[in-house]
């Protein structure tokens, strides 16, 4: 029997249900979520393996117009995508089109691979307005195969799969079969506590922050963390702390019950917060914390 691998990376403006895709169409929840923009700042594989594939999804962050060096390094993930793709899935949703970055968008137009227009959110829209989004993205993308989906209510995500599996060049697995993603724990846990950072506060705050795990210690029945969440000035951590600790243990307590429930087991979540003066525009501070390839 021969055996079919590649990757299939998806790629869309912010907030149009990119993570939402990936976890949907690996049965996981590999990419943190939430209703704020920017969300994911890396680029996130995920393996979905079957006995005769493996299709190796990359989640990547919504596609912007950088405004300082951490922006610039996540359009460079957005860009490596085109590196290595054997399908785009360019994830869109009713009534906006075009990408943020028209050289980007150009770019897509002008690949070789297979490129789907996945056009999500469709639960929101009548039949009218979805025959006119299709027709749109035909007149834009006239090689493309259209999908509508919802990848909330996981609609044609089956259908989905079984082209992608169609499409998949011939080849051993890239990763073993066994693995669902390429990163590790340690990164699963600094994205679980950045997602309830994103979702505990408001303006700015969120994006000034990043997360970075100094101790992981697994027991037989319980794991051992401690984690520094880093803002870029005093008032923001003190912010993050709040009223006699009260936002910080907000933030700790719903990140480990995330975690207990993504690693099965007890989790004692140990979280400090520290000021690295504009962490966001430094080159040493971005390469530190893995926003440079």
């Amino acid at each position: 029997m021969s055996h079919r691998a590649g990757y299939v990376n998806i790629i869309g403006n912010p907030n149009v249900g990119k993570s939402t895709l990936l976890n949907a169409l690996l049965g996981e929840q590999l990419s943190i979520t939430t209703p704020k923009a920017q969300t994911t700042r890396h680029r996130i594989f995920g393996m979905l393996n079957g006995e005769d594939y493996q299709i190796v999804f990359s989640d990547t962050p919504g596609i912007i117009k950088p405004a300082y060096a951490l922006q610039e390094s996540m359009m460079d993930f957005v860009l490596s995508s085109f590196e290595d793709a054997d399908v785009f899935l360019y994830l869109v949703e009713p009534g906006i089109r075009s990408l943020k970055d028209e050289q980007i968008y150009a770019r897509l137009k002008k690949v070789q691979e297979p490129v789907f227009i996945i056009l999500n959110k469709i639960d929101k829209i009548d039949q009218g307005k979805l025959e006119a989004e299709v027709e749109y993205w035909h007149s834009e993308f006239p090689s493309a195969e259209i999908l509508p989906v919802s990848a909330l209510q996981n609609f044609n995500l089956e259908v989905l799969l079984d082209r992608l599996k169609e499409l998949l060049p011939e080849s051993p697995p890239f990763y073993d079969k066994e693995d669902l993603s390429d990163r590790n724990e340690r990164f699963f846990v600094e994205e679980m506590i950045r997602e309830q950072i994103l979702l505990n506060y408001s303006k700015e705050i969120p994006y000034a922050v990043e997360v970075e795990v100094e101790e992981f210690k697994e027991d037989e029945k319980i794991i051992r963390i401690r984690a520094n969440i880093y803002t870029e000035r005093n008032t923001q951590k003190g912010i993050i702390v709040g009223a006699k600790g009260s936002m910080i243990k907000k933030t700790g307590t719903g990140a480990r019950l995330k975690m207990e429930k993504f690693f099965k087991k007890k989790v004692f979540l140990d979280l400090f917060v520290k000021v690295r003066k504009d962490w966001r525009s430094n080159e040493n501070e971005l390469k530190r914390f893995g926003y440079k390839r």
